[in-house]
């Protein structure tokens, strides 16, 4: 592993612990309060911010396990953790807004009276802590799936608090029970729209589609551009991670002089404008009727 990807993960191990003595402190305060004051949004939200909590464990557990050394049984170690991971948490959290969504409906039905200040000061908590903990995988949740799975949590709680904290000021105002149920429904479509992206990219790491970021219609051409190489096929790319990528491919080529400063070549332009971590590439030539190999590399980013 390169010492890149082992500072990114010391760091973020970091900013998950952190993440998750904050949202633990605040869940017992939330749902305390829930209690005292009948608020169903405010015992949803402490039930979302619960589900989030064992999301990031999950993350930083996953985040954990990709940093293991490969061995002879797992030989790119345990990388897809962070895959597998992304997707537990996407299922637990659209099952946890389905039950949101249920008692929400339920409060239609039968109206309780809430506590608007104390909705309004809960929640304003949650939005510092929120804001905060989003903060931690800001710059990290656009390269890697896995932490972008743990901000869209945050940044969406953090939203949805502050959603709470109109519907709190609503109630003590107006005594418009029925904004409790609104504000509750509207923390399950807001989440729910981020957790369905996350899902259906989860997925596709899981079943090994390229990932977003990978053109095979760009990495055609730049094969093709290369001076003496005449065809490809084979071309498979994947990805290990959800931070790594892995490509094999064959190429035919119309020099056999072509030497390992070739290959070396080919894997530095992949990993620098591809971002394709570990390639290997078979090497045919043209001039045999069935392509045999003639030079065969294999080399890690």
């Amino acid at each position: 592993m390169s010492h890149d990807h082992s500072h990114h993960i010391s760091h973020y191990n970091r900013a998950f612990a952190i993440g998750v003595l904050l949202n633990l402190i605040f869940v017992v305060i939330e749902a305390g309060y829930g209690f005292f004051a009948n608020s169903l949004a405010l015992l949803a939200d402490a039930g979302h911010n619960l589900s989030d909590v064992v999301s990031l464990l999950l993350a930083w557990g996953a985040n954990v396990l990709a940093s293991k050394a490969a061995t002879d049984k797992r030989t790119f170690g345990y990388k897809k953790s962070t895959v597998l991971a992304s997707l537990m948490s996407s299922v637990l959290l659209m099952a946890a807004l389905a039950s949101i969504a249920w008692h929400a409906i339920e409060r239609f039905e039968n109206p309780q009276p809430v506590t608007g200040m104390t909705v309004i000061v809960v929640s304003l908590i949650g939005v510092v802590i929120n804001t905060l903990t989003a903060l931690l995988f800001v710059q990290g949740q656009k390269h890697d799936l896995n932490i972008r799975g743990a901000f869209l949590h945050m940044a969406a709680d953090a939203a949805v608090s502050l959603g709470v904290v109109i519907a709190g000021i609503v109630i003590l105002f107006k005594n418009w029970q029925w904004v409790d149920p609104v504000v509750s429904l509207s923390i399950v479509v807001i989440v729910f729209i981020g957790t369905w992206g996350l899902f259906k990219d989860s997925l596709n790491y899981a079943t090994d589609a390229v990932p977003k970021n990978i053109s095979i219609e760009k990495l055609k051409q730049y094969f093709l551009s290369i001076e003496h190489v005449t065809g490809v096929h084979g071309l498979h790319v994947w990805p290990l991670s959800t931070t790594e990528s892995a490509l094999i491919v064959h190429l035919v080529t119309d020099n056999n002089a072509l030497n390992n400063d070739f290959l070396i070549e080919v894997q530095h332009h992949l990993h620098d404008h591809f971002d394709i971590e570990h390639a290997t590439i078979q090497v045919e030539s043209s001039q045999g009727s069935t392509g045999c190999m003639f030079n065969h590399g294999h080399a890690h980013g």
